[in-house]
């Protein structure tokens, strides 16, 4: 289960029951099949289910030819055999379901939540985290969250990113989607640069590593514009304390704008950063949330305090965090800064490990303000 999720004992049992029972089904193989790959011949018969989860059930050993297990989904079969296949629930069937879990709920009304998402708790379910999400909670918390798309969840943030998120709790309210966010990063090597600085630079999938995101040239590689505006807070030997503000919110938007400009995040080892002795995730904390209310019109200004390990992580680097000063901060318009292809000369060329290629789009368009 994810930091701050507490499951009691009779939710277990709940769970348990809840699971539906594998239903076995007997087949046979018709005249036309003859000869035919076993798996094929599973998505003749049974065609309301995927090829590829019949053939996981291959290899789980829910089929069975002429009462034995089967081991290969590419078996040639015969006219006239006889199939058994469990057709058992997927990870994928059982993940939109209730878990009762702990929510930090900073804000709540009939149409909307704001949550404090703890660092380790995912989002919504996928590949490898089909259970235990945000989203399991929601429906535990609110059996109307089932009616909703995603169950209200209106943005997201990463697996190891904490702080501050919107959650609808109806079909209007999902309107709420013009937020400004604000997040603190704690990041290698000390800030040089301009402060405040607006990065430009467009974000697609890194054409060297599909697992990651990299700031691309539009010309040449797929991807979005993408904007974030960083302020520094404080500047040590090992590293520094920003301040971002996202104007667009793409995928690792702000993961992949420090390492662009040189500043891999403390623990997000996917884009150059290292781990340090408090900090073993990357050193990302949305701590302010600001919007008008999409149904009240009532201007919301939500703030959630630094994370016990984040604020490790700081006095392990030496770095001072004024909440005061930081709350009195206001999004303003800062002069765009397009950064060319290669490190901007005021700051340090990107780490060697782990960084995404550099380059804005050539001739990218300065604007004066930063959009909102």
């Amino acid at each position: 289960m994810p930091p701050g999720a507490a499951t009691p004992d009779d939710a277990l049992d709940d769970e348990a029951e809840a699971v539906a029972p594998a239903e076995v089904r007997a087949l046979s193989v018709p005249p036309a099949l003859h000869g035919e790959r076993l798996d094929r011949t599973l998505a003749e018969l049974v065609p309301e289910f995927s090829r590829s989860y019949l053939q996981q059930l291959v290899v789980d050993g829910a089929v069975s030819i002429d009462g034995r297990a089967a081991s290969r989904a590419a078996h040639r079969v015969r006219a006239g055999a006889a199939l058994g296949i469990e057709l058992r629930p997927t990870p994928q069937s059982q993940a939109f379901r209730p878990e009762p879990m702990q929510l930090a709920v900073v804000h709540e009304d009939e149409h909307l939540l704001v949550i404090d998402k703890p660092a380790g708790l995912v989002v919504h379910p996928a590949p490898g985290n089909w259970s235990g999400t945000l989203l399991n909670g929601l429906l535990a918390r609110d059996a109307a969250a089932a009616a909703l798309p995603r169950a209200g969840i209106v943005h997201r943030l990463d697996k190891d990113t904490s702080g501050l998120m919107v959650v609808a709790r109806t079909r209007l309210a999902m309107e709420a989607r013009q937020v400004t966010r604000q997040y603190l990063a704690i990041a290698h090597r000390p800030w040089s640069g301009p402060s405040p600085v607006t990065v430009d630079a467009a974000i697609g999938r890194d054409p060297r590593n599909r697992l990651r995101m990299a700031a691309v040239d539009l010309a040449q590689s797929p991807g979005k514009p993408a904007a974030t505006t960083f302020e520094r807070l404080d500047s040590g030997e090992e590293g520094c304390l920003v301040q971002a503000s996202l104007h667009t919110g793409r995928t690792h938007q702000i993961r992949v704008h420090m390492a662009h400009l040189g500043h891999p995040l403390l623990g997000d080892a996917l884009y150059g950063g290292v781990p340090s002795a408090e900090v073993a995730r990357q050193a990302l904390h949305a701590f302010r949330l600001a919007f008008t209310h999409p149904l009240t019109d009532a201007v919301l200004d939500l703030r959630s305090p630094l994370p016990a390990d984040l604020r490790a992580g700081l006095a392990e680097w030496g770095l001072r965090y004024n909440p005061d000063a930081a709350m009195a901060r206001q999004p303003r318009p800062a002069g765009l800064v397009p950064i060319p292809a290669g490190a901007s000369a005021a700051m340090p060329p990107p780490p060697s490990t782990g960084g995404p290629p550099t380059g804005a789009p050539p001739g990218a368009r300065s604007r004066k303000t930063a959009r909102r």
